[in-house]
């Protein structure tokens, strides 16, 4: 135990030190960063509890906020989850997983997000209003997740990601990982939960397609018209460092209560808190609360509202077997603060085998 212990902290100190010069600075770098997709959370318990959960979320509703935690399956060892989102601006975010537990190996788990964005007229500098024609942006992210319990206590996960974007005639694709490190009843203490994340790292990525493609102009000059090519910027992914923890009390035998805070340090944006309290009765039916608070951009410490997109989160669930079926209902309602996004509203169905 000891040992493992000991590797665990290796690994977690390496990871602080190779971020070390991602994150340094992000203020500098705020709003730069692309492929902003992979920062739309997905499941709807973990939204609600304002993205409190890289210590307390477990089986696939771990998948987004801390990969270690899919191979705390519980009783299940096969599950299904599907997921809505009305995101900001009428966008959808459509989510779907499935993992399985392999014994002695570990947990392994498929999952694939994408933006329902709908059709937009294009427009040109002669045609303003529109040609008439129309395009529908296309965001994917499919990832493959790799979790192993290391003791009865300590799980470590990693997610890789594959990212495409598709914008009309031009597109990106790329690469992402996730690793994350859970610590459940830490220093002996029954209940507490320690966990530590980085996600979104990887090389840059860039536009390309005959998109770029513009006509020259050639006046003076009796030759056909040429094409010469745009050369699009790289952008970096948007990286996030976390760490968190958990606490469950148990009032009684039917009735619970779990704590759950996170830090996140970014390197586009502001630091961010996160917070979480569900209630539990007879692990059936739970309600939960959420707060997510930005705290300053760069150096600058600030508790302004300016930097706040989100704020107030809620939501319920409903756990339920069905002739040794488990059955997952959850819904959260995630308050956006400028009225012309609307705010959002997150389903998620899930099964066990």
């Amino acid at each position: 135990m000891k040992k493992i212990i000991i590797s665990v902290g290796f690994i977690i100190i390496a990871l602080l030190l190779a971020a070390s010069d991602l994150y340094a600075g992000g203020g500098r770098r705020s709003g730069t960063a692309g492929a902003t997709e992979l920062l739309i959370p997905v499941g709807a318990r973990g939204i609600a509890l304002g993205g409190s959960t890289i210590a307390n979320s477990y089986g696939l509703e771990a998948l987004y906020w801390n990969p270690a935690n899919i191979a705390r399956l519980g009783d299940y060892s096969t599950n299904v989850l599907v997921s809505h989102m009305d995101h900001i601006a009428d966008i959808g975010v459509e989510y779907g997983a499935i993992s399985t537990d392999i014994e002695s190996f570990g947990s392994l788990a498929f999952s694939i997000k994408s933006l329902s964005i709908g059709d937009i007229p294009v427009t040109t500098v002669q045609n303003p209003d529109g040609t008439g024609a129309l395009f529908s942006p296309t965001f994917l992210t499919m990832g493959l997740t790799y979790a192993r319990m290391l003791s009865d206590r300590i799980a470590v996960g990693l997610t890789a990601n594959l990212i495409s974007e598709e914008i009309d005639r031009v597109s990106a694709t790329g690469v992402a990982f996730n690793v994350g490190v859970s610590y459940s009843d830490f220093a002996d203490l029954t209940g507490l939960t320690i966990a530590f994340v980085m996600k979104n790292i990887g090389p840059q990525m860039q536009f390309d397609g005959p998109g770029l493609l513009i006509q020259a102009e050639t006046p003076e000059f009796n030759r056909s018209g040429q094409l010469y090519k745009i050369d699009s910027a790289p952008f970096e992914l948007p990286s996030i460092l976390e760490l968190g923890f958990s606490y469950q009390y148990d009032i009684n035998a039917q009735n619970s209560m779990q704590f759950g805070g996170v830090f996140a340090n970014n390197n586009f944006y502001g630091d961010e808190l996160k917070g979480g309290l569900e209630y539990g009765y007879d692990k059936t039916f739970f309600v939960r609360l959420g707060y997510f608070n930005a705290i300053g951009m760069g150096t600058e410490f600030s508790t302004s509202s300016d930097y706040n997109t989100y704020g107030f989160n809620a939501g319920f669930g409903l756990n339920y077997d069905i002739g040794g079926v488990e059955l997952k209902v959850d819904y959260a309602y995630r308050a956006v603060q400028y009225d012309a996004l609307g705010d959002n509203h997150a389903f998620s169905i899930g099964f066990g085998f």
